[in-house]
């Protein structure tokens, strides 16, 4: 009968501490397909392609050498260093243009103006469609040789330049795409510049400070935590740009528009160089990482938080 009894007593007690261990760790079921996704899309093919970079793999012959061969090749090959110097160029012209077309349309649409919400609207669809195949081949259309850039300025007795295949304006109307897709940042300099207390301007204007002394000395400082946001985010982005200059120009002409992803992926999925195209990949996190970790480094110098601690 004790036997019996004990038997009977030790089920109920595995099931309550079974209860209670799925109670206690509920959460860890529920992000469980994000963690088991996050390990095999994200985790492993980040591993891997370290792994690979360090190796001559191709996609059907797969490793015959192992060693530095890969990054010996990325410093000494012409070609791939173009690249690299074509990618920081449209980084460094992208990034501060739109930041500063985001921020200029954001202050202005943070008045009260008429139809504000459609304007509103309005500048933040190009974020949503810029990085589209449709609007990519949309934008060749408008810059080709006999697009409608050139004919509208032909209408005018001008002759247009050839947009896509001169390297002195490719680069600039792949840059310009970019440019144009501001409305993400720009909405969020909104909601900053809608947290900036109205007295502060009430009170600059009482001591006869006008728009542009307001908004350099009041504006500008309280959003910096939000500019260096953006800066960090679009930068990012600004190295991982494909879409424009593959569907655009494919690089070219002369390599003026071949940006280090274009390359990425050419060697990945066209010569199947696996090894190589992990390499420049592995290059290009580390430039990304050294930029950001600099950015954030230097922001103690201008970027002025609420609090003393905070900085």
């Amino acid at each position: 009968m004790a036997k019996q009894a004990n038997a009977t007593h030790v089920v109920p007690t595995q099931k309550k501490g079974f209860k209670r261990f799925l109670k206690e760790n509920i959460g860890f079921f529920f992000i469980l397909p994000w963690l088991i996704g996050f390990i095999i899309f994200k985790l492993y093919p980040f591993g891997s392609s370290l792994v690979y970079s360090f190796t001559d793999y191709h996609l059907f012959n797969g490793i015959s050498k192992v060693g530095l061969m890969n990054y010996v090749d990325i410093f000494t090959d012409a070609k791939i260093m173009k690249a690299f110097n074509v990618t920081f160029k449209y980084a460094f012209i992208t990034v501060p243009l739109k930041l500063t077309a985001a921020l200029f349309i954001a202050y202005i649409l943070n008045f009260k103006i008429k139809g504000v919400n459609l304007y509103r609207t309005a500048y933040y669809i190009p974020s949503i469609l810029g990085g589209s195949v449709a609007i990519a081949v949309l934008w060749k259309a408008l810059f080709r040789d006999e697009g409608l850039i050139n004919t509208f300025l032909g209408f005018f007795g001008v002759d247009g330049p050839n947009w896509l295949s001169d390297t002195k304006w490719a680069l600039f109307i792949i840059c310009l795409l970019r440019v144009w897709q501001f409305g993400s940042a720009m909405v969020i300099f909104l909601a900053a510049l809608k947290g900036v207390s109205g007295d502060l301007y009430e009170a600059a204007a009482i001591d006869g400070a006008g728009k542009w002394r307001q908004f350099f000395s009041i504006t500008v400082p309280l959003i910096t935590p939000v500019i260096f946001y953006n800066l960090v985010t679009q930068l990012c982005q600004a190295f991982q740009e494909f879409n424009g200059p593959f569907i655009i120009t494919k690089g070219g002409p002369r390599s003026s528009t071949t940006l280090i992803s274009l390359l990425v992926y050419s060697n990945a999925f066209k010569s199947y160089q696996m090894g190589m195209a992990s390499a420049m990949a592995w290059i290009m996190f580390i430039i990304v990482m050294i930029l950001t970790v600099v950015a954030f480094v230097s922001q103690k110098h201008w970027v002025y938080y609420s609090d003393d601690d905070g900085r």
